[in-house]
């Protein structure tokens, strides 16, 4: 697991030696056309440069042109975190705020963990503040927050919209538009086309018994999976699926839900069981981490190697991040191995925290027992109450009120320890669980490896050489 180190340098004293990163962001053609185009940024970020008191010793453009500012899984985006991390630059400047990210959790994760610790002042032309004083620290962390509250409205809205148009049964537009239909913008909907007619063949011919692989081969598809996919979509019956629910369509169906569900049977009935469908360790995990497009696995010869799918002619062009990435390709088994014994390291060392953790014990038995005295206090102070004559009334009283306030207290501690009791039984169940996971390895499926690795890791960052594992924990 690649880690970094960081190393604190005063970012008051980098003397003559000014390396400037001038980064520059657009998302979309609308933006660009709203005054924020990559051109108009780099124009404003060079005169700033120009205006300097010290010259630059150099200046790098970093432009990630056509990326949202919701992630930092930009191209130059990361280029720059290493060159910062390699201390090859000592001043990031934007035109805006909201041009290095839209996330307040990101803004300030590249201001206080990569920049500040790395001896890099942030400057914003626009807010016109720099990290390099102690008021441009503060300043940034209000102003991250109403790019952050500018970025959730924005999302509201379009979920929102999306959400009414799909309940009013409309095609939401983008992605992959099913096979056997097109998609009609001025209706907003899906409308058959000549492959319709296809997708029906393909349903009758699985039916009648046809394997996938022959049916592909029948209708020149290049996968049998393809076929797999058509059978699968339910949006062939006139619904739309959004979000795990169905709505009803707008479009007209290809195939009736009876053939539909007849078709889900016999595929259920020919698979036997359910199959996770890959044979490889790492599948769905692997991302790049120079373009941050998907790693897929590649026979080479006689090894198999991974590789992203931006270097690789699929015809899965929804897949390309960017066409020109460098990323290498790398032996699956060295990445394996890592990921691997990375895994039972990190296993270990959550096995010792909870060996440390382990040493609660319920106090839950005494705590009930005293409050089983304080209700038979009350109890007793209710009839004494009763049975006054007025002459005691306000010292029972403040005894009542005493009493009450230890039996909330009482009931709370209870409830605490409970829970704490709760979490420290879920805490062992875990640990047994990962106490024998390396022990287990070596007779586990390849199924049951998968669905571990993905229990416990979210993604791996490929970046030629260098793994980067981020876990679920």
């Amino acid at each position: 697991m690649k880690r970094s180190k960081m190393i604190k340098i005063d970012q008051e004293n980098n003397g003559d030696h000014i390396k400037l990163a001038l980064y520059a962001r657009v998302s979309t053609d609308a933006q660009a056309e709203e005054g924020y185009s990559i051109d108009f940024q780099k124009e404003k970020l060079t005169a700033y440069a120009k205006s300097m008191p010290t010259t630059p010793e150099s200046i790098e453009y970093y432009i990630d042109d056509g990326y949202s500012g919701g992630s930092l899984e930009r191209p130059q985006m990361q280029k720059m975190i290493l060159d910062a991390e390699k201390h090859d630059i000592t001043h990031v400047i934007v035109y805006k705020l909201d041009r290095l990210s839209r996330s307040q959790k990101d803004t300030l994760h590249l201001i206080e963990d990569i920049f500040i610790p790395n001896g890099i002042a942030f400057i914003s032309i626009s807010e016109s503040f720099n990290t390099a004083t102690p008021f441009g620290r503060a300043v940034i962390g209000i102003l991250s927050v109403f790019a952050q509250l500018e970025r959730e409205n924005i999302y509201e809205r379009t979920r929102n919209g999306m959400q009414k148009r799909v309940e009013d049964g409309y095609w939401m537009g983008g992605g992959i538009v099913p096979f056997g239909y097109d998609y009609d913008q001025n209706q907003g909907i899906l409308v058959k086309n000549k492959d319709a007619e296809t997708v029906e063949q393909i349903y009758n011919l699985y039916l009648k018994g046809y394997s996938m692989q022959r049916i592909a081969n029948i209708f020149n598809l290049k996968y049998d999976r393809l076929v797999s996919q058509i059978l699968k979509r339910k949006s062939n019956t006139g619904v739309i699926i959004y979000k795990g629910k169905e709505y009803q369509g707008r479009h007209e169906p290809i195939i009736s839900k009876e053939i539909y569900d007849k078709a889900m049977l016999a595929m259920q009935e020919r698979s036997g069981k359910s199959q996770i469908g890959s044979n490889y360790l790492l599948t769905g995990l692997l991302v790049c981490g120079k373009c941050g497009a998907k790693m897929r696995y590649m026979k080479w010869g006689n090894v198999i190697k991974l590789i992203c799918y931006s270097r690789v002619s699929t015809g899965r062009d929804y897949l390309i991040k960017d066409k020109n990435c460098d990323n290498k390709a790398i032996e699956a088994k060295t990445i394996e191995d890592i990921v691997i014994n990375d895994i039972f390291k990190i296993t270990a060392n959550i096995i010792h925290n909870e060996e440390q953790a382990s040493g609660i014990s319920s106090t839950a038995s005494a705590l009930e027992s005293r409050l089983s005295e304080c209700n038979k206090k009350l109890e007793r102070l209710y009839v004494l109450f009763s049975e006054s004559n007025g002459d005691d009334d306000d010292t029972l009283l403040a005894k009542i009120k005493s009493l009450k306030q230890e039996k909330d207290n009482l009931q709370k501690q209870i409830e605490d320890e409970k829970t704490l009791v709760l979490l420290s039984d879920e805490r062992m169940r875990k640990r047994n669980e990962l106490e024998n996971l390396e022990s287990m390895w070596p007779n586990m499926t390849m199924d049951e490896r998968r669905i571990t690795l993905k229990a416990l890791i979210k993604a791996i960052m490929i970046t030629d050489d260098s793994v980067k594992i981020e876990y679920n924990f």
